[in-house]
């Protein structure tokens, strides 16, 4: 006498039948009898392609576990024995320990998804029935038959996720080029007097770099990258302007001796002592409170931009925030009053910061100003704007570190 398909529909108790779960059991039944797939791999795409579905990480820990309980590496579609029936307390082991509740909640997501299907016994216990030779007859627990029946599905969908992710790191890459390409172009623009708008330059340079989000897709980087390229190109091309031989001019001194102070001038700095590369004041004096350079750096990346060797040194800061001043609309007077009120240390970290921050600051002269004036009357420091930075997330995460060695800290004149 030939055996009714007993597998049931509905699960136990007061759970109610979700479409989600008709839909898997169709599948399941349409799904040729004898396909093999391999289940780890299935696993491996369902884990590529988790964007795209709506599982959690956690549940697909319980997946995984649920996985290790079929003997054989190779489902088959069909079989009797894609239904695994582990306890709770077994189940929550292999989930790396996870609460029994916790493990109910993302086997119920499984199922909702049509990931797994229920497959509750008339008192809804887990177990199988065998026959006299020990074979599988009947199980009750959880039937891996729609990871076997969506195998191309996952499939596709891993591939469509690795290839987004791939055309993302090229816009990534493509972005970072361009921006590393237009500030130092900008930088040489401004140190070698090339007749240009550079402030426009600039400031069209961060608007745009304003828009980026903190999580950038194709889709928003894309018209990004396309306007750096344009930008970019118009760069080029005053600067090419001037590539032919002219008439040479005055001699442009270091942009570290730029709004020097003749009245005030520095002693010869004496050599310190290794790994503690302070800089001090002009009465030969050290301040107590350092500021690495290497937290400068990685809360003000895109100061580097502009550097023309990296930032490695004191000297490298002052040098380049220098440069950088006129950029973002800084008067000289603005600039040598913060010089005086916080030393060049200091006002070079602020420079920094000031830029960091973007569009956020309407005007950079007058915020700059400000500051000066808190400095002046011993009401101001940096640390409180190097901390906001940290807590905002706005070191850009997508930029290497200089590989050069950095002094230890970086001393407020």
């Amino acid at each position: 006498m030939e055996m009714l398909d007993q597998n049931p529909i509905t699960p136990f108790g007061q759970r109610p039948l979700s479409l989600n779960s008709l839909r898997a059991q169709r599948d399941v039944r349409e799904c040729p009898k004898g396909k093999p797939v391999h289940k780890w791999q299935v696993f491996r795409n369902i884990c590529e392609a988790r964007a795209s579905l709506p599982v959690s990480e956690r549940a697909l820990a319980v997946l995984n576990a649920l996985l290790s309980f079929h003997p054989d590496t190779v489902l088959t579609a069909g079989a009797a024995d894609l239904v695994v029936f582990p306890s709770n307390r077994l189940l929550a082991l292999r989930a790396h320990g996870m609460a029994v509740s916790t493990l109910r909640r993302h086997l119920a997501a499984l199922v909702d998804h049509g990931l797994v299907l229920r497959r509750d016994s008339p008192n809804g216990k887990r177990y199988a029935r065998k026959t006299s030779s020990g074979d599988i007859e009947q199980a009750f627990g959880f039937d891996l038959g729609p990871i076997v029946a969506r195998a191309e599905e996952f499939a596709a969908a891993a591939e469509a996720a690795i290839a987004k992710r791939q055309a993302l790191g090229i816009l990534r890459e493509r972005m970072t080029l361009a921006r590393r390409d237009i500030a130092k172009m900008i930088a040489t623009g401004v140190e070698q007097g090339v007749a240009a708008d550079w402030a426009s330059y600039h400031r069209t340079f961060r608007e745009i770099l304003t828009r980026l989000p903190r999580v950038p897709t194709c889709k928003v980087l894309q018209p990004i990258v396309v306007e750096l390229a344009s930008l970019a190109k118009a760069i080029v091309k005053a600067l090419e302007q001037h590539l032919d031989p002219i008439e040479p001019g005055p001699l442009i001194p270091p942009a570290d001796q730029i709004n020097s102070f003749p009245e005030k001038p520095n002693p010869p700095e004496p050599d310190p002592a290794p790994g503690a590369h302070e800089m001090a004041d002009s009465d030969g004096s050290r301040t107590a409170n350092a500021i690495p350079i290497r937290m400068v750096v990685e809360l003000c990346p895109d100061i580097v931009d502009y550097a023309r060797g990296g930032i490695r040194t004191p000297q490298d800061l002052i040098a380049t925030a220098s440069t950088v001043r006129p950029m973002l609309g800084i008067s000289p007077s603005a600039w040598e009053e913060a010089r005086i009120a916080m030393g060049d240390g200091q006002a070079s970290v602020v420079l920094s910061a000031i830029l960091q921050r973007g569009n956020a600051i309407k005007s950079p002269g007058g915020y700059l100003r400000i500051l000066a004036r808190r400095a002046a009357d011993g009401k101001f420091s940096v640390w409180p704007m190097l901390m906001a930075l940290r807590r905002q997330g706005r070191a850009a995460g997508d930029r290497d570190p200089p590989s050069s060695s950095f002094p230890d800290d970086f001393s407020q004149r």
